[in-house]
């Protein structure tokens, strides 16, 4: 969708799993240094989030899909207009394409973690080629646009190439907690561009327009976007921490409590001995 919220949809889809996962890996991380600390450090605990994951990534993907096609403005599954000899609302069938694949990415999740059929590995590979579609589909989608408005799409081309290059890593370096926090910082950093993008090019109540050839708004928002990125770490950072803290909380609890159960039978010995 050519509007705000064309921009806004998939910007929240991003950064809900942004967020969810700038708490997944830290937990996953923290759990696997200290594994009586949570049930869902066991490898199986984890194996279930990744299935609701793709459950959750397959409904995002296909609720994207369906606002595409069918918003007043939308093709409704037309792709060609006979009577005027044009193609219709292609804008529209990229933005469904993109969905298209990671909805497909989902399905994965399900069967990898779900069943035996397919390697664990392939949950990585497909979602690798879901992110590397949508920038491939990004590369062609700015044709005869204006500048400001393609600057602000080639900017969300480093964050989503650089996803895709991340997660193709994992393929081979699964587990590794640096290539997930990498790859959730880039996954915040595109919701929150998306957003950005949409209160650039369609400012919603009745806001000031951006002058779409004025240089210094090219400046400005090649900035905004590394303070985006400032803001993304920031919650990684965040996150991060709370995680730790609690984890190691828990853990400190564990050994108190098994040291209260080690000194009982000490006691009752002594007692014993005393009779």
């Amino acid at each position: 969708m050519g509007n705000f919220k064309g921009h806004a949809l998939p910007g929240s889809f991003f950064l809900l799993f942004g967020l969810w996962w700038s708490v997944k890996y830290p937990l996953k991380y923290a759990c696997r240094k200290n594994k009586n600390a949570c049930y869902l450090g066991s490898r199986a605990g984890f194996q279930r989030l990744e299935f609701v994951e793709g459950i959750i990534k397959a409904v995002f993907a296909l609720i994207g899909m369906v606002a595409e096609q069918f918003v007043p403005d939308g093709p409704h599954l037309k792709l060609y207009n006979y009577e005027e000899k044009h193609w219709d609302h292609l804008m529209n069938w990229q933005h469904a394409t993109m969905y298209l694949f990671y909805g497909i990415s989902g399905l994965v999740d399900i069967v990898a973690h779900g069943t035996n059929a397919l390697p664990v590995a392939m949950d990585r590979m497909m979602l690798s080629l879901a992110v590397f579609i949508e920038g491939f589909l990004f590369c062609y989608h700015l044709h005869g646009r204006a500048m400001l408005d393609v600057h602000v799409h080639q900017l969300l081309l480093f964050a989503v190439f650089g996803a895709a290059v991340c997660i193709f890593l994992e393929v081979f370096f699964r587990g590794s907690i640096v290539l997930e926090m990498l790859r959730t910082s880039l996954c915040i950093l595109q919701g929150s561009w998306f957003w950005q993008i949409g209160f650039v090019l369609y400012p919603p109540n009745g806001s000031p327009e951006w002058n779409q050839t004025d240089h210094t708004n090219m400046m400005f928002l090649t900035m905004c976007y590394c303070w985006h990125y400032a803001f993304a770490f920031l919650i990684l950072a965040v996150n991060y921490t709370i995680v730790s803290w609690a984890v190691r909380s828990k853990v400190k609890q564990s050994q108190s409590m098994e040291m209260g159960l080690l000194k009982t039978p000490e006691r009752d010995q002594e007692s014993e001995d005393e009779i």
